[in-house]
């Protein structure tokens, strides 16, 4: 096994070793094989699934057993699901039948979480954490991917949050602030329905 020794199966779900990574590879051939002979959209599903579980994985082979901390995980988790994001929107251009959405799907629970999970720091850590999220809801439009605006959606409502409890907690204009940013967000959406074509 490369790494640790994986253990018994009931801790598969439960602990992030190198050692399921022989596991999850053969899982990701074997829904490969069947994928070929079978065209079914969701026998991507598992393969994606097990793609996630690998880019946690994998931290402990790429890094070495000993060698790594919480901060490395997040960074290996972000790059992977980035790389899969990819991957599904190459796999969104080539077929006919949407194979994509599961790649979508883990892969932004890999990038997001990893994202999410990084402390920032700095006031100007977080703004850019808030930039990317709503890169993200707006790449939904582009892309016509619900999940992008699932996640950029909660990591806006995250900063906000941030804001209401940290920064403006005693401020009762900020709320007003917030009604007007709301309404805003919907009259741009509005515009951007009617004007998809075109865009």
């Amino acid at each position: 096994w490369p790494g640790d020794a994986p253990g018994n199966y009931h801790d598969f779900h439960i602990w992030v070793r190198g050692g399921w990574a022989a596991m999850e590879l053969v899982t990701i051939s074997v829904g490969l094989v069947a994928l070929r002979f079978y065209r079914l959209p969701f026998l991507v599903a598992p393969i994606a699934f097990t793609l996630w579980y690998l880019s946690m994985d994998l931290t402990p082979i790429i890094l070495g057993s000993d060698g790594y901390d919480w901060r490395d995980r997040q960074l290996v988790s972000l790059l992977f699901g980035l790389a899969m994001l990819v991957t599904a929107y190459l796999t969104d251009l080539a077929a006919r039948r949407d194979f994509a959405f599961w790649l979508y799907l883990f892969g932004m629970i890999a990038f997001w979480g990893g994202l999410s999970s990084m402390d920032s720091g700095s006031e100007w850590g977080k703004v850019i954490y808030l930039l990317i999220n709503l890169a993200l809801i707006a790449l939904s439009v582009f892309l016509r991917r619900r999940v992008f605006i699932v996640f950029g959606g909660l990591g806006v409502f995250g900063y906000l949050g941030y804001l209401a409890y940290d920064k403006f907690a005693d401020q009762p204009l900020f709320m007003f602030v917030l009604m007007a940013a709301g309404l805003a967000l919907v009259f741009i959406g509005i515009y951007l329905q009617r004007n998809r074509t075109a865009i």
